[in-house]
Order: C-alpha cells, then sequence, then structure tokens
C-alpha cells in the first residue's frame, strides 16, 4: 500500500531565478532557472519520497501549464493522479536578489474551480489507497469552504487518517468536521483561525491544546518560524526551539516540516521525535535556496542539533 496519498487543489509551477540587483522597469538579465513541480501537497510528497516513502500525488491542474506540471512530476518520478480543470495551472515566481540576499516571491492566486471539477476530485478520492491523506494547500477559488471537511469525512468513513495544513477556509473546513489526525498551522493561522493574538508561548500551546480538546484534532503542531515550535496531544504540549542554521529561503519550510513529521510517524516514531524530526528538516528547507526542500542529509544533519527529548 501507498504509504500516503496528497491533494493539491491549487499547484504551482515554481520558477526561481537569481539576479544581482533588483530594478523597476530596466530588463534584468537571471544568472540561473529553476523549474518545480510545487503545491502544499505536491511538496510534501517530493520530500516523503527523498525520505524513503512512498507517496501519490492527487491534484487539478489544466491548461498547457497543467502538461508542464504533469511533465516536471514525471522528472522528480512522483506517482500522479491528475484532475483536469478548464483554468490553468499558476506559475509562482522566487527571485532572489544576490546583491541583498533578499528573496522575492510572486504567487499568483490560480484557476477558479467548477462545481463538476471539485466533485470530480471527490470521486476520485473514493478510489485512494493509502496510509495517510494529506490535504494541504490553500483553497482555489470556487471551491467550497468545507471542501476539507468532505474530504475528511470521506476518509473517515474508509478509516484513513487524515493529515491538514491549510489557512484560511481550508483550515477551518478541516477541523469543523473533527477528528484529523494532524494539522500543522503556522502561527499566523493558528492566530487567523482562533481570532486571538496568541502573543506568548502559553497562549499559544492552550489554543492549541482547545482544538485537541475540542475533538478536531489529535495532533497539533504549530510552526513559529525561527521561534520554534509546539507539539499540543491529549498527553500534553511540548515546546522545541529552531536549529540554529542561516537562513536561505522561506520556501517550503512549513511542507519539509510536515512530511518528515509524518514519515518518521509512518515508520513507528515516537510522535515527539517525529516532531523532533520535523523541526529538523523545516530547517533544512530554510537552508536550502528558493528552488529547493529539505534533503535527508541535512535533515539527519540537523535532527541531532534539535533539541533531545527529555
Amino acid at each position: 500500500m501507498t504509504n500516503i496519498a496528497t491533494l493539491t487543489l491549487n499547484p504551482t509551477i515554481d520558477v526561481a531565478y537569481e539576479v544581482d540587483r533588483m530594478f523597476h522597469t530596466r530588463k534584468m538579465r537571471t544568472k540561473s532557472e529553476f523549474y518545480s513541480p510545487g503545491g502544499g501537497g505536491i511538496n510534501v510528497a517530493r520530500v516523503f519520497v527523498r525520505l524513503g516513502g512512498n507517496a501519490r500525488n492527487y491534484y487539478m491542474a489544466g491548461g498547457a501549464t497543467g502538461d508542464a506540471l504533469d511533465g516536471l512530476l514525471d522528472l522528480h518520478q512522483l506517482v500522479r493522479n491528475r484532475i483536469t480543470i478548464a483554468g490553468h495551472t499558476r506559475v509562482a515566481s522566487a527571485v532572489l536578489e544576490i546583491e541583498s540576499g533578499k528573496e522575492f516571491r510572486f504567487v499568483p492566486p490560480g484557476p477558479t474551480i467548477q462545481p463538476v471539477e471539485w466533485q470530480a476530485c471527490l470521486a476520485q478520492l473514493e478510489n485512494a489507497q493509502c496510509k495517510f491523506m494529506v490535504l494541504s494547500g490553500s483553497l482555489p477559488r470556487g471551491m467550497p469552504g468545507d471542501f476539507y471537511g468532505q474530504v475528511a469525512a470521506l476518509m473517515h468513513r474508509r478509516n484513513i487518517p487524515v493529515v491538514l495544513d491549510s489557512s484560511g477556509p481550508g483550515l477551518k473546513g478541516g477541523l469543523q468536521e473533527g477528528r484529523i489526525f494532524l494539522v500543522k498551522p503556522s502561527i499566523g493561522e493558528l492566530r487567523q483561525f482562533t481570532g486571538q493574538k496568541l502573543a506568548t508561548p502559553d497562549e499559544i500551546a492552550n489554543a492549541a491544546m482547545e482544538i485537541v480538546r475540542s475533538g478536531q484534532a489529535a495532533h497539533v503542531a504549530v510552526t513559529m518560524g525561527h521561534d520554534g515550535a509546539i507539539l499540543a496531544t491529549a498527553t500534553g504540549q511540548l515546546f522545541l526551539p529552531a536549529a540554529s542554521i542561516e537562513a536561505k529561503s522561506a520556501v517550503g519550510a512549513g511542507d519539509s516540516f510536515l512530511s518528515a513529521m509524518l514519515f518518521a510517524i509512518s515508520i513507528g516514531w515516537d510522535t515527539a521525535e517525529a516532531f523532533r524530526f520535523g523541526i529538523a528538516a523545516g530547517a533544512a528547507a530554510v537552508m536550502s535556496p528558493g528552488h529547493d526542500l529539505a534533503r535527508p542529509d541535512n535533515i539527519q544533519h540537523l535532527y541531532q542539533q534539535v533539541t533531545p527529548i527529555p
């Protein structure tokens, strides 16, 4: 059986460039260019496969850019199930200004999904065979706010644990269905979800614990960038600081975190140790330039640096 399946409703072709310096109006010649298949679920699958797992990608794609995305997934040797849509798949860009070390990211909203298209997506997922179903990324335009909740309900009927990583309506709709195995909000997404400032670690941990107590999710991993991460479960809460590294890009850090944590869980690791492994992967992604995700060697190296579980 496939270890995991991932669902990416609004995938991207991720393009990364480097320029000496950014200017307005003037044509800027790039020093390099990279093309990668992207979007939350696809990124999770890429890291999961690098770590030695198996992943099947379900994704919505359309137009000539959708065909190009298919080709990129094939180049990365990723197993794919495409749900064809009328709209064109979006292209996102990241530009690294070498002089300043700053990264500029351009992310279009993507296509509008028609009812017949998201219904076809649900129909495909009826036959998904996996140990975990990963719902990752924001909802594209046209999708009902409770779509992730509908997928979660479908997976619950089939006894497949659901992992959720979304924001706004996607996060809210998934958690409203409840019984999510693992949810991974960033601190910003958790603040938006709760409507609270969550200014201290205790307030953040309490908000995460409330999600657990309410039955919405069994495990809540809140990522806080350089401030580390908090894990909330029925047995309590755990804070771990971030690994000390030189950040080169923020692209894919959350996806790498989630993928590594889920990979460790899928091979039988204790949840707290899997959480620690996830923190290492998030840091490993930040070490990489904008066109890459976490690499296993870097994850293993940083895993030894993350504060061990007492």
